[in-house]
């Protein structure tokens, strides 16, 4: 059974994480399916625009536990294979040609963050919390790194990856992490209106507008996988580093590192 959902209403393709049981969190399969789907999204000439959500109350609740206890368990080698994994995913949605809408209808946290900031647009509901957290477990988010501080600027992110603390949609709006803010039950409106407006473009232009955009940002595909590598390979370096270890550990079995005193 595939992890994610993949709904059409006319030229818009929803992409649903289906994983509600767990808040839609990252675990081997989430990530292979999301990756597949897009490939196929960016083939598809029926498609004008990708609408990605969340199953259930949640956008994204970061890595599985499960997920992370294997991760935590593994090589170095098999922690940066797994790693580059999630950077494919993050990297194809950035670049998809096609113009894409995170519809945030709760919860994003860690890896769910990054999928936001991949996102063109972004509309969030009024009562969804945001976090990256990993310092807390004695790790980085290393991988949506270049995406976030793409989204939020450098300055907002070096405070985010330093306190992991967790922020509201109003924070999340001032610093761009999202574009625009409305009441649950008011999402689904919002996502229809700017749906309407970017069927008012032309498609050729969108796809050249937004490799425009990136580009003048001076974000390209391979400056973005050698990032990528580098990237997978910090995170498995510090996954298997003795305050790695010390972090997951204690994160899995509800304990406190050993940091804190």
């Amino acid at each position: 059974m595939s992890a994610v959902e993949l709904v059409r209403q006319g030229s818009v393709a929803h992409l649903v994480m289906n994983r509600p049981e767990v808040h839609n969190a990252f675990d081997d399969g989430l990530i292979a399916d999301l990756t597949a789907a897009i490939d196929g999204l960016e083939r598809d000439d029926d498609v004008r625009v990708v609408v990605l959500t969340g199953a259930g109350s949640s956008f994204s609740a970061g890595a599985d536990l499960r997920w992370m206890r294997g991760m935590a368990a593994a090589s170095e080698e098999e922690n940066r294979l797994d790693s580059l994994r999630l950077a494919t995913l993050m990297r194809r949605l950035q670049f998809l040609a096609k113009p894409t809408i995170a519809r945030v209808n709760g919860a994003a946290f860690g890896g769910g963050v990054g999928l936001v900031a991949c996102c063109d647009i972004a509309i969030a509901a009024d009562d969804a919390k945001f976090a990256l957290s990993e310092v807390k477990l004695g790790l980085v988010p290393a991988v949506i790194s270049p995406y976030v501080i793409a989204a939020v600027g450098l300055r907002a992110a070096r405070r985010l990856f330093l306190t992991g603390e967790v922020f509201g949609a109003e924070v999340a709006l001032r610093m761009s992490l999202v574009h625009e803010i409305v009441p649950a039950a008011g999402l689904d409106g919002a996502v229809d209106r700017v749906t309407g407006l970017l069927a008012k473009g032309g498609p050729v232009a969108q796809g050249e507008a937004k490799r425009l955009a990136l580009g003048m940002g001076g974000m390209t595909l391979q400056h973005m996988e050698r990032i990528d590598t580098e990237n997978a390979a910090l995170i498995a370096r510090l996954r298997v580093s003795p305050e790695g270890q010390d972090g997951l550990s204690a994160f899995l079995d509800k304990n406190q590192p050993s940091w804190i005193a």
